[in-house]
């Protein structure tokens, strides 16, 4: 009875109704899961899919309406929307995690918020929706699910190491010294968050948080750029 509730709340998140619901079910259980179960479906095949579907959609969509662009340049803004970091800024929106079917060890050691995972998941969802649907629903549905990412990778605007980003942009005034220090971290081994902070000449440029020391650096850089950049506004 929870899992049917689960699904019909992440149906009404993700605004489609599904007419066969086990699809969005397999869809979002991990491999963990189904390897402690058995004859569970799990998402694997669906990812496959998935992966392809989005590929042609996104394809399709930029080349009817960026005309101008070559095909060099629109293949390397495909692959800024369709990459893992996007995937997952998309399964946050949905608050995927909490729907995902996992087994307790890979829950216990951050399953929830693995980028991979989730990125993972948000493909094998597109596979439901085409499978249940047909293509005309899921490119609707993938339009406007990616919209903004769309944009923001037109605009130049996505970013996928955000540290030689800040390197770059703080070289462009000369020689500097960047320093990330490892504030503290909280949490049990399994489960430990660590805090960052970047430093430009014993100046403070931002703050970070993650799940692995390269993710809060990553953070902490990312936040740097977007005060120096809010400040030149």
């Amino acid at each position: 009875m929870k899992r049917d509730v689960e699904l019909k709340t992440l149906q009404r998140k993700l605004k489609v109704i599904f007419k066969d619901e086990r699809l969005l079910d397999v869809a979002v259980t991990h491999s963990s899961y189904a390897n402690q179960k058995k004859n569970i479906g799990y998402n694997e095949r669906l990812e496959f899919l998935g992966d392809s579907v989005l590929q042609l959609i996104i394809t399709e969509y930029l080349f009817k309406n960026y005309k101008n662009k070559s095909e060099g340049e629109l293949s390397r803004k495909r692959s800024l929307i369709v990459c893992e970091n996007s995937l997952f800024e998309v399964a946050q929106k949905w608050e995927l995690g909490q729907y995902i079917n996992m087994s307790k060890g890979e829950e216990l050691t951050g399953g929830r918020d693995r980028i991979s995972i989730l990125a993972d998941c948000v493909e094998a969802v597109i596979a439901a929706i085409y499978l249940d649907k047909g293509i005309e629903v899921i490119k609707e549905f993938v339009i406007r699910n990616f919209f903004n990412i769309i944009e923001k990778a037109m605009k130049d605007e996505i970013i996928l190491d955000y540290k030689t980003k800040l390197q770059e942009k703080l070289q462009e005034r000369g020689d500097v010294e960047i320093i990330y220090d490892l504030l503290k971290y909280e949490g049990p081994p399994h489960r430990r968050k660590f805090y960052t902070q970047v430093k430009l000449n014993d100046k403070i440029l931002g703050h970070g948080s993650g799940y692995s020391k390269k993710q809060a650096e990553q953070n902490a850089a990312k936040e740097a750029i977007k005060i120096m950049e809010e400040d030149n506004e």
